[in-house]
């Protein structure tokens, strides 16, 4: 006899119910959900755990400073008169259209910037095609050419300095036999011809950079194709032309950008060969800011110059890099 109990018949008939309704029971998954949720967002954020040292790092070196340093130029802040500070609005950046030092300054930066990174960029490449070729000693010369890299600023700013002096220099006594010099002078004692002597002196320092980056892209062009272009008849300048050249681009674009970045900013050569001088004939906007922070001791109007050299070379980076991808655009 078979027996059935009361609470099996219920079930019985609440999953009966159920099933006609059309509803299914839901199965307990809600736990697993949760547990993939975390596992998602601790995966998304390891890397970023690992890194963060570094970008700690990075904001306290780089970007605090920036934001102090941009917040100065907006404020009075001069060691000179401690009490006469505070937030002045635009007032520094006024100043600058009136300061004849400023425009002097600004206009020096550039053919000092234009005139180096041009003379830089062609001896450079020239010294790069040339390394690019084997030839006997080709390592002694590579060793001397990436030499001047190697020298500190400070001794080379001196032993420049010690060059154009016609008292213990041979240059200008060579450049007075050459006919440049009408005698033998010291070029950076005059306002005319002051900046050249710096000028020369950074050729020679950065010439190894141009040198070893596109000696470096000149080695990664693949050889077959300068063999299939000599079968086709192309001589050396419609090689370089079409194929080196195009190949070269890329990083023309990014070294002439560095390096101009770079020579905006260097104010070493300068401030040890000159000090700006004479008649403020040498006198570039990086230099401007440095005698006007610790010199003058006007931290806020010095700050302001910062602003201005930090903003004219956002836009000059932003051009090349719009003109390096048009580039890439073309290619494709």
């Amino acid at each position: 006899m078979l027996l059935v109990c009361p609470s099996d018949l219920l079930h019985s008939h609440t999953l009966t119910m159920t099933n006609s309704v059309g509803l299914q029971p839901k199965p307990d998954n809600a736990a697993p959900s949760a547990r993939s949720m975390r596992s998602s967002l601790v995966a998304l954020a390891e890397p970023w755990i690992y890194l963060s040292p570094t970008l700690i790092l990075i904001a306290l070196v780089m970007l605090v400073p920036l934001v102090i340093g941009i917040s100065y130029s907006f404020q009075a802040i001069s060691l000179m008169n401690p009490f006469d500070s505070g937030w002045i609005g635009l007032e520094n950046f006024r100043n600058l259209q009136d300061d004849a030092k400023f425009w002097k300054s600004l206009k020096n930066t550039a053919y000092w910037t234009i005139a180096s990174v041009f003379l830089q960029f062609f001896l450079g490449l020239g010294l790069a095609l040339l390394l690019n070729h084997g030839f006997y000693g080709r390592r002694l010369v590579q060793a001397l050419v990436f030499l001047p890299w190697a020298v500190p600023t400070f001794l080379s700013a001196l032993t420049w300095t010690w060059l154009f002096n016609p008292v213990i220099g041979p240059l200008p006594h060579w450049m007075a036999a050459l006919g440049i010099l009408s005698e033998p002078y010291n070029i950076l004692s005059d306002p005319n011809t002051a900046l050249w002597g710096p000028i020369i002196a950074n050729v020679w320092f950065g010439i190894p950079f141009f040198a070893i980056t596109l000696l470096a892209a000149l080695q990664s062009i693949p050889r077959d194709l300068y063999e299939a272009a000599a079968i086709d008849g192309a001589n050396s300048w419609q090689c370089f032309v079409k194929i080196t050249l195009p190949f070269l681009a890329p990083m023309i674009m990014i070294t002439v950008m560095l390096r101009a970045i770079w020579v905006a900013n260097f104010a070493d050569l300068i401030f040890v060969m000159t000090g700006g001088g004479p008649a403020n004939s040498t006198q570039i906007l990086s230099t401007y800011i440095f005698t006007t922070a610790f010199r003058k001791l006007d931290f806020g109007y010095a700050s302001a110059i910062a602003v201005v050299l930090l903003i004219l070379l956002l836009m000059y980076a932003a051009v090349l890099l719009r003109m390096r991808q048009s580039l890439k655009l073309v290619e494709q």
